[in-house]
C-alpha cells in the first residue's frame, strides 16, 4: 500500500518537462527571437548614428520635417503627430500588461477587453505611420537640387525668412511635357513621375521675386539652415538641375538623401514588426473570445505575446528618439 501511494506521488515528478530558467520552451524561444531582433535593430541604428555624424552639417531638422497634424492644414505642429502616435503605442503596452495580469488571474472579459483596446491601438499606429510617410513622400515645399547634389530651398526675406513654396511663386509655361518610358528613356530606363513645375518654370519664378532667397542645407554653429544672399542664391540656382518634390530613396527635398533611405528602411521596418504584432494580436484576441485557452487552464499564449509587444514598444522608443528628438 505504501509503494502504491510513493509510486503516484512521485509520477508527476517524473512526467513534467524540464523548464529552463523556470520558464516554458515557447516562452524562451520568444525571448530568443526578441535578443536577435534586437541586436537587428541596433546594428541598424548604430549604422544611422554613423551616417548622422558624417554628414551632421548637412541633416535635415526634424522640427522642419515633420509637422503636419490631420486635420490642422497649413498649421506648423512640429512633432506634435508623432507624440501623439507614440504616446498611443505605449499606452498600448500598456494595456497588454493588463491583459497578461488578466490572464494570470483567469479572467477572461477582461483578458478580451484589454486586448482589444491593445489591437485598436496597434492599428491606430500602424495608419499614423502610413499617413506620415504618405505626407513625407508627397513634400510641402518642394526644392531644387544643384550639379553637387545639394538641395536649396527658397524663403522670403522680407516676411521673417518664411519657407516658400515652389507653387507660391513659380511660372506657369505653357508647354507639352512627357514622361520618359523605357521604349523612349535614356538607356531604357522608365523617368520618375514628373514635378509639378520644370527647372525653367521655377528659375523663372524665383528671378522675378527679388525677395526670395534660397538657403543650403548645411547648418550653422546655432542649428539654423544657412542663407544665402540674392547674389549668392542666383548663383546656387543657376546651378540645379532638378526640381525635387517630397522624398524617396534618390532625392531628398529636406535634405541629405541618406536621411530618407534611413527613415523609410528603419521605420518601415518597424512598422512591419507592429503591424506583424497587430495580427498575431487578433489571432489570440479570437481564441480568447472561443474559450481556447480557458479550456487549457492557462493564457500562457497571450503572455508570449505580450513579451513580443513590449518590444516593439521599447524598440520605437528608441527609434523615436534617433529620428526625432536627439
Amino acid at each position: 500500500m505504501s509503494s502504491t501511494v510513493s509510486s503516484t506521488e512521485i509520477q508527476p515528478e517524473l512526467t513534467q518537462e524540464p523548464r529552463p530558467l523556470n520558464a516554458s520552451y515557447g516562452k524562451l524561444m520568444m525571448w530568443f527571437f526578441i535578443v536577435s531582433d534586437a541586436l537587428t535593430f541596433t546594428g541598424f541604428l548604430i549604422a544611422y548614428g554613423f551616417s548622422r555624424f558624417k554628414n551632421i552639417d548637412s541633416w535635415p531638422i526634424a522640427d522642419e520635417v515633420f509637422t503636419h497634424f490631420p486635420g490642422l492644414h497649413g498649421v506648423d505642429a512640429p512633432m506634435y503627430y508623432v507624440a501623439l502616435m507614440t504616446f498611443i503605442l505605449i499606452f498600448s503596452s500598456v494595456t497588454m500588461v493588463l491583459a497578461v495580469d488578466a490572464g494570470h488571474k483567469m479572467q477572461k472579459d477582461k483578458v478580451i477587453f484589454y486586448m482589444f483596446l491593445t489591437i485598436i491601438g496597434g492599428a491606430v499606429f500602424v495608419g499614423s505611420q502610413a499617413w506620415e510617410w504618405a505626407n513625407f513622400i508627397r513634400g510641402e515645399y518642394g526644392a531644387l537640387e544643384t550639379k553637387g547634389g545639394q538641395i536649396i530651398q527658397f524663403i522670403d526675406s522680407e516676411n521673417d525668412n518664411k519657407r516658400l513654396a515652389i507653387k507660391d511663386f513659380a511660372v506657369v509655361i505653357p508647354q507639352e511635357r512627357e514622361q520618359h518610358q523605357r521604349s523612349t528613356g535614356l538607356w531604357f530606363r522608365d523617368e520618375s513621375s514628373l514635378p509639378s513645375f520644370t527647372l525653367e518654370e521655377v528659375s523663372q519664378g524665383f528671378f522675378a521675386n527679388p525677395n526670395i532667397v534660397v538657403r543650403s542645407e548645411k547648418i550653422d554653429e546655432k542649428g539654423k539652415k544657412i542663407i544665402l544672399s540674392r547674389e549668392e542664391s542666383i548663383e546656387k540656382v543657376s546651378q540645379a538641375v532638378y526640381v525635387v518634390e517630397g522624398a524617396n530613396l534618390i532625392r531628398n527635398e529636406y535634405g541629405n538623401r541618406l536621411f530618407a533611405d534611413f527613415f523609410f528602411f528603419i521605420t518601415g521596418f518597424h512598422g512591419f514588426h507592429v503591424f506583424s504584432g497587430v495580427v498575431i494580436n487578433v489571432i489570440i484576441f479570437l481564441n480568447v473570445i472561443l474559450g481556447t485557452y480557458e479550456r487549457r487552464g492557462h493564457y500562457e499564449m497571450v503572455e508570449k505575446v505580450g513579451l513580443y509587444w513590449h518590444f516593439v514598444d521599447l524598440v520605437w522608443v528608441f527609434v523615436f528618439t534617433f529620428f526625432y528628438l536627439v
